[in-house]
């Protein structure tokens, strides 16, 4: 069989995973990135295609009629044309829960940072404020416990339950807001803007829907605590950017951090990008090593699977 991978650099920039596994399927043709006007030429007479963020539409899938089956390097599959793919007898499997311990620590570091404010404390001793201080211990810039404090948790997969458990392991008060009443939840459940005003931190883990999109807004916001922080490694879509910047920029709410924006790479014109108090990385929440490789682990078991005539993790 051939493979055609159309955008590895997007799971593996600093070649740290090795393409031997994906060999085992046949003629495999690593393509780093694919631009859309690239796509039908890149998949050429391929049998399997994977990709993560290509869109493979109804035009490709005719203009490549030997696909026999799409693996996404991905939890979404947005970018296919799942209807259109099942028509014409193409499974496209995706890779779930493959994120869910690194997503849920790059969220604790995002909440430890703002309350143990490392950064502001270790630029301070080396600008040598640490050295003229008449007392053994400097602590000017407040800290806070997060024994008490409430996560409000919006969503409850896999990734909202982790974040739950942490959480909850650090004496934190765990609040859910999702859309269905959850099966043997300890915590406390409720609605999104009565999680919002108990919020300490309230932290995004739901997919991008019609329904989700744009909700974090101003009068979402308007219900929060000044002192509140916002986290979302969830998509960027389910930000609205200009009003989360305004909320920042007039001390609405205390700080923001993000993992995802709508629009990415980001654009120069994002207004959040010079907000006040937003803390901004690069889709980094899934890129441990080890987060990547289990990824790829699971897109090959996928392949294995299908062949033997069972495909798993079909979202089609």
């Amino acid at each position: 069989m051939k493979l055609a991978v159309l955008d590895w650099y997007t799971v593996n920039i600093s070649g740290d995973i090795p393409t031997a596994q994906l060999e085992e399927f046949g003629d495999v043709r690593i393509i780093p990135l694919t631009k859309p006007e690239e796509t039908a030429a890149n998949i050429g007479d391929a049998d399997i295609v994977l990709c993560n963020k290509v869109l493979i539409t109804k035009e490709i899938m005719d203009s490549c009629p030997n696909i026999k089956y799409i693996g996404l390097f991905a939890t979404g599959f947005n970018n296919v044309d799942v209807e259109y793919a099942a028509k014409k007898g193409i499974p496209v499997c995706n890779a779930g829960q493959y994120s869910t311990n690194s997503v849920a620590q790059q969220v604790f570091a995002y909440i430890l940072d703002r309350f143990s404010r490392i950064r502001d404390y270790d630029t301070a001793v080396k600008n040598g404020e640490w050295e003229r201080s008449p007392a053994f211990s400097y602590f000017p810039v407040p800290t806070s416990e997060l024994s008490g404090k409430t996560l409000s948790i919006a969503g409850y997969g896999s990734i909202g339950r982790r974040v739950a458990e942490i959480g909850s392991a650090f004496g934190m008060n765990i609040v859910i807001s999702t859309r269905t009443q959850p099966k043997d939840c300890p915590y406390e459940v409720t609605d999104l803007y009565t999680a919002a005003e108990k919020a300490d931190v309230l932290t995004f883990h739901c997919p991008l829907t019609d329904k989700t999109a744009g909700m974090v807004n101003s009068e979402l916001i308007s219900h929060m605590k000044p002192s509140a922080m916002l986290i979302n490694t969830s998509r960027g879509g389910v930000v609205n950017e200009a009003d989360l910047a305004q909320a920042l920029n007039r001390g609405r709410i205390a700080a923001a951090y993000l993992d995802v924006l709508e629009k990415e790479p980001m654009s120069p014109d994002t207004p959040l990008k010079s907000a006040k108090n937003c803390i901004i990385t690069p889709h980094t929440a899934w890129a441990p090593l080890e987060t990547r490789q289990r990824l790829v682990n699971i897109v090959c078991d996928n392949i294995r699977a299908w062949q033997k005539g069972s495909p798993q993790n079909k979202v089609n």
